[in-house]
């Protein structure tokens, strides 16, 4: 479980997280939702330790990683699995150099037990036999599953995507956060997607806290989204399901 508590942030004069405080469950898919500029990857900067919160504090089990020394951040750092926009990979790095870079760093494992790992991670997302291709051979959504496959490399305890469907087809992305969320309950991780896309706050929202203008407006299940009475919130889904029409 993470655990956020009373986040604050401001860039200058400009005030963009305003005192935020909730939990990220583990073995669920946490959603974190709303429109561009609403404070969504700056929050996610805040609780990974990209960015330092002005006021407040964030928690790994009970652990106050705000305030941890330089050991524990560390220890914390190498429990958490990253899928960044856009894959992220490597460009000079085939996709095994790609998937296995984590383990490189993080790690004493002895070469074979590291491909054993990276082998066994591309398996799991359904990329079998690609381990020499390079990024620029295979298309988009084969980058996200490398992608998936480099985050849970290190067997996190914590995974963090930020906009997986990011530049996805919609049949591609369906097929990402099934595996986003296969992953998160096969290996019961706490889960935090970063999302503004309404498919997959319908398919895989266990959780989803919604913000506006820098603040959290709401949190709920999505069973409970069309009956949050928040306005903005239906203004949010409402836009979002009218331009996910449009593109079909």
């Amino acid at each position: 479980m993470i655990k956020i508590s009373r986040i604050s942030k401001s860039f200058g004069d400009r005030m963009v997280l305003h005192d935020i405080s909730g939990e990220f469950e583990k073995g669920k898919t946490n959603l974190i939702i709303g429109s561009s500029g609403t404070g969504k990857s700056v929050l996610l900067k805040c609780i990974v330790g990209l960015i330092n919160p002005d006021l407040g504090s964030v928690f790994y089990d009970l652990r106050n990683f705000t305030e941890a020394d330089k050991e524990m951040k560390a220890e914390i750092r190498r429990e958490i699995g990253m899928l960044f926009q856009g894959g992220a990979l490597f460009d000079s790095k085939n996709v095994e150099e790609n998937v296995m870079f984590p383990l490189d760093i993080l790690t004493t494992m002895t070469p074979h037990d590291k491909l054993d790992r990276v082998n066994f991670c591309l398996k799991r997302v359904g990329l079998e036999n690609v381990n020499k291709k390079m990024p620029s051979e295979i298309s988009g959504g084969m980058k996200k599953r490398v992608g998936i496959a480099r985050a849970i490399v290190n067997n996190p305890n914590y995974l963090f995507c930020d906009e997986p469907n990011s530049g996805l087809d919609p049949q591609t992305s369906i097929l990402i956060d099934d595996l986003i969320g296969e992953i998160t309950h096969e290996f019961d991780i706490t889960t935090i997607v970063v999302t503004h896309d309404m498919n997959s706050v319908m398919g895989i929202g266990e959780k989803v806290m919604f913000m506006y203008k820098g603040r959290k407006l709401w949190e709920g299940s999505s069973k409970e989204i069309m009956n949050s009475g928040v306005a903005e919130l239906d203004d949010f889904v409402f836009s979002n399901k009218v331009m996910q029409n449009l593109k079909r």
